[in-house]
């Protein structure tokens, strides 16, 4: 084994809060009220509609509103999660009214909202202005349904999506066409208004048609790709939307065309961006920091698993970088759902599938944590994995594969008392993943 110098004392102190402090300072990179100011446009000569949907979306209206000019019109809507409205805005909400909705799967809120959102769109001119605050968590936000198609249809096709490991390409190319709003559909809606499109990004990739299922975006997915995604996967579909989809009349508009002519679309946030934030922290305090990529992808366990090895060839043989350092990754893993029950997400499953491959190796510490705020099924945004945790939960007779069977890195990490919980950050741009090595 080569030789190892110490961690710097900043971080040997307390190596499980570093991490907190590093995943922290990733989430602060995405707030909207620190990337939003630079990127709003001065006032139409009309009036201005704010309208949106995502889990920062709660923190994005509050931002805009409280830096729109006073005496400028302003109104709209924004659809966030349950629980994500920032609490100085629900204590004394704006011009701009925030509504809450279920996610991952939508809800009967989330629709009607949807449907009044459309709603205001009617009567726009060319002299009026859509802002439009679009964030991760707006494709099940920002609901309403293909006609013919029901919401308990939405739901039960959501729900499968969701267990059956589709990347979330895939599983947006399929709501785009299952919706009367997502796929450029919200912006054809706003013609001949002037639109500018905001985003924070959770999606590998960055791409605005993905993001949200792109609702002011032209679409260059067709039918006959969901089509495909629903057959690959195994989707039931209900039969009236099985035939849409195969005489291609559900198609979104496509690029070129003309009501979405001249919309701007603007990524203020992004994974890349919050690692970097993580990564410079690091090295402030004296600590190599290396971004393995900002768009991985695959099982979260076999993602942990690889994340260990490479933690595992660091230690021993000093490649491919130097110990001590940090590993930083982003993304959005999936998890197969293949044993229902268990309690937790893919962040946790990450880290249940590190614990396993690092197989006792000394010296490392992971936190594995959805900038949202929220893994999955529970209220934690992720979980922590020490040296000693593998010793600690043999002591309280816990089964690794056990818990990966059921997919339940909730239960395990909360025996541990190794849950990172931060509640909802008002923002999303997916997936935080940190290695640090000694």
């Amino acid at each position: 084994m080569p030789f190892v110098p110490p961690l710097p004392a900043t971080v040997a102190a307390d190596p499980a809060g570093f991490l907190r402090t590093m995943f922290q300072a990733a989430v602060e990179r995405a707030m909207p009220q620190r990337v939003l100011p630079s990127h709003l446009p001065p006032p139409p000569r009309g009036r201005t509609l704010v309208i949106g949907a995502g889990k920062a979306g709660g923190a994005m209206a509050a931002a805009v509103d409280a830096l729109w000019p006073a005496e400028a019109p302003l109104s709209g809507l924004v659809i966030t999660r349950y629980g994500h409205v920032p609490p100085a805005y629900r204590a004394a909400p704006g011009r701009i009214e925030v509504v809450e909705a279920a996610h991952p799967v939508p809800d009967a809120a989330g629709l009607a909202a949807s449907q009044r959102l459309l709603s205001m769109t009617h009567g726009l001119t060319a002299h009026d202005l859509v802002l439009c605050l679009i964030s991760g968590g707006g494709s099940s936000l920002l609901t309403v349904p293909a006609e013919g198609l029901t919401l308990a249809d939405k739901q039960r096709v959501n729900q499968q999506l969701l267990a059956s490991g589709a990347a979330i390409d895939e599983m947006n190319c399929v709501r785009k066409h299952l919706s009367a709003i997502k796929g450029g559909r919200l912006a054809a809606r706003c013609a001949p208004a002037q639109v500018l499109t905001l985003l924070i990004s959770d999606v590998p990739g960055d791409d605005p048609a993905v993001i949200a299922s792109g609702p002011t975006v032209p679409d260059p997915t067709t039918c006959a790709d969901a089509l495909a995604v629903v057959d690959r996967h195994g989707i039931d579909l209900p039969p009236a939307a099985r035939a849409a989809l195969s005489e291609g009349r559900w198609e979104s508009p496509k690029p070129g065309d003309p009501r979405l002519a001249g919309q701007q679309v603007r990524v203020v946030a992004t994974p890349r961006a919050s690692l970097q934030a993580a990564a410079e922290l690091a090295q402030r305090h004296g600590l190599a920091a290396h971004v393995l990529g900002d768009d991985l992808e695959g099982e979260s366990r076999q993602v942990g698993a690889l994340h260990a090895a490479m933690a595992r060839s660091v230690r021993r043989h000093g490649t491919p970088f130097a110990a001590p350092c940090v590993l930083l990754s982003g993304g959005e893993t999936t998890v197969t759902v293949k044993r229902a029950g268990g309690r937790g997400g893919r962040a946790g499953e990450f880290a249940l599938g590190c614990l396993q491959g690092l197989a006792g190796e000394p010296g490392v510490w992971a936190l594995a944590a959805d900038t949202d705020g929220i893994d999955g099924s529970e209220g934690n945004a992720g979980a922590l994995v020490r040296p000693d945790s593998a010793d600690r939960a043999a002591a309280l007779g816990l089964s690794l594969r056990d818990h990966l069977d059921r997919h339940d890195s909730y239960g395990w990490f909360q025996r541990l008392d190794d849950l990172v919980d931060t509640g909802p950050t008002f923002t999303n741009v997916n997936d935080f993943r940190a290695l640090l090595i000694a």
